[in-house]
């Protein structure tokens, strides 16, 4: 039976995760699972006098009128925080070089995934994860504490050990989105971790997800993918759809042409992430896990109004 292998290796990565990464993040990140949600679990509290800065939205436009003077709602924050951490675990994720560690961009998703789970996991918050693979989800619904990190990281090995077919679609980004949009039904915390390789309209997708939840992207990346070794003739594979083609690496047009094309996506990426408001952080399969965590948390706490363009 296959479980018992993927749940021990579920434990081992935990295990190696809390030693090297999470007792280096422990202090660093009090009150890292605070966001800039608003409008969900909160408390009305009180009234007080309007300051410079204030969110207009929150004025009690009866009291002022009735006192003259500008008055906002205060409100009190529910501790509790729901997040969902979206998996793309599609060919692409697994595609690629690995460093000299054997580390690549699926192992990386993976770290991310456990190291997420159990960092706001513990801390009373529930996490949920979605897994996304050419239309096929897994949903492990929100929970919280380490043996429920230890679930979604087993549903991880579980994933890594199935068997792909040799012939495959490309990811359609736009309706992983939107099946994360109908599965979170309270406002919550979305990290999406993919390397974004598909298709579909995504940017759309992802403005309608930020209308409603915070939302965080972590690209995972693989820096030799931007780069177009001169070795000649070479065989190709597209990390989606598994086609192949013979391309000449030492033609000079066909290298200008390479580039223009990486140039294009990571200017529509880009792009994407900016008109959604959304972080998009970089996770390289070189980078130290806890530096990028760090980074990351660090982010998620700066107000709304303060990342968007």
């Amino acid at each position: 039976m296959p479980e018992p292998t993927t749940s021990r290796a579920a434990e081992r990565l935990l295990l190696r995760l809390e030693w090297r990464v999470l007792r280096r993040l422990e202090g660093q990140l009090q009150g890292g699972y605070r966001t800039a949600l608003r409008g969900s679990g909160f408390d009305f509290a009180g009234l007080r006098a309007y300051v410079a800065g204030d969110d207009a939205r929150r004025m009690d436009w009866n009291v002022t009128a009735r006192l003259g003077e500008p008055h906002v709602r205060v409100f009190t924050e529910d501790r509790e925080l729901t997040v969902w951490l979206v998996l793309d675990r599609s060919a692409s994720l697994g595609a690629g070089h690995r460093t000299e560690a054997g580390r690549g961009k699926d192992d990386v998703l993976a770290e991310l995934a456990l190291a997420l789970a159990r960092l706001f996991g513990r801390g009373g918050n529930r996490v949920g994860a979605l897994f996304y693979d050419e239309g096929a989800t897994r949903v492990v619904p929100p929970g919280t504490g380490r043996r429920h990190a230890l679930r979604i990281g087993h549903e991880l090995s579980r994933e890594a050990s199935a068997p792909r077919p040799k012939t495959r679609a490309t990811t359609d980004l736009a309706a992983m989105l939107d099946r994360i949009a109908g599965l979170a039904r309270r406002r919550s915390l979305i990290i999406v971790v993919s390397d974004f390789i598909g298709t579909g309209d995504w940017p759309a997708a992802l403005l309608r997800l930020t209308q409603r939840h915070e939302v965080v992207a972590l690209r995972v990346t693989d820096a030799a993918e931007g780069e177009l070794p001169e070795a000649g003739l070479i065989i190709v594979e597209d990390a989606e759809t598994g086609e192949q083609l013979v391309v000449d690496t030492s033609d000079p047009v066909f290298r200008a042409g390479y580039r223009r094309g990486v140039d294009r996506l990571e200017g529509e990426l880009d792009a994407g992430m900016r008109r959604a408001g959304v972080p998009v952080h970089r996770v390289d399969t070189e980078r130290e896990l806890d530096r990028a965590l760090v980074d990351i948390v660090a982010a998620t706490q700066r107000p709304r109004a303060e990342r968007r363009p």
